[in-house]
């Protein structure tokens, strides 16, 4: 399918993009009022960069919360770096955008959540509850997740972590807490 225009590439970079502006402003700026982002990123990604304690704990998927205690939040054109602090122990992440698997704001809803998309050959994996037939044989085609915001549900009461969080640290959590069950 060399001769077709890939929509769905061109969504999740148009998506992508949403979050490296809104990381842009945050870093210029700060967070305005009571806005704060849980990051979920695929630990294992080309050019994700994190101690080796980390990725141990989280050998798939990570998700950071931006909210109070963060510092030296860098944007550049295909990454973001962060200093965190887990366990009261600062660390430094690096965070290619392509690596970055969903993005939530629980203070006004809003959230995005990314697929991983075959730029080669054009196939995406089709989700669980999806036919494994050809787009063709549908008469109609959902659209895919990035395309639209997140199913976002009500921000849930708060579940205990197995680790609390040191003071001024910052909490882990998956985006799994976020989705219906």
């Amino acid at each position: 399918m060399p001769d077709q225009i890939r929509y769905d590439l061109l969504t999740q970079q148009a998506l992508r993009g949403v979050v490296r502006a809104v990381l842009a402003d945050a870093a210029r700026k700060g967070l305005p009022g009571e806005h704060h982002f849980y990051i979920a990123f695929d630990t294992n990604a080309d050019g994700v960069r994190m101690p080796d304690r980390l990725r141990a704990q989280y050998p798939d998927e990570m998700t950071i919360i931006l909210q109070h205690q963060f510092w030296d939040l860098k944007v550049g054109d295909d990454e973001f770096e962060v200093g965190l602090s887990f366990g009261g122990v600062p660390a430094k992440l690096v965070i290619p955008f392509e690596a970055v698997k969903g993005f939530f704001d629980p203070s006004v809803q809003f959230g995005l959540q990314f697929e991983e998309v075959g730029e080669e050959d054009g196939q995406r994996a089709a989700p669980a509850n999806m036919p494994d037939k050809p787009v063709e044989k549908r008469k109609r085609r959902p659209a895919p997740a990035a395309t639209q915001p997140a199913e976002v549900p009500p921000a849930p009461a708060p579940e205990p972590e197995p680790e609390p969080p040191s003071a001024g640290g910052a909490e882990v959590v998956r985006l799994d807490r976020f989705r219906k069950k």
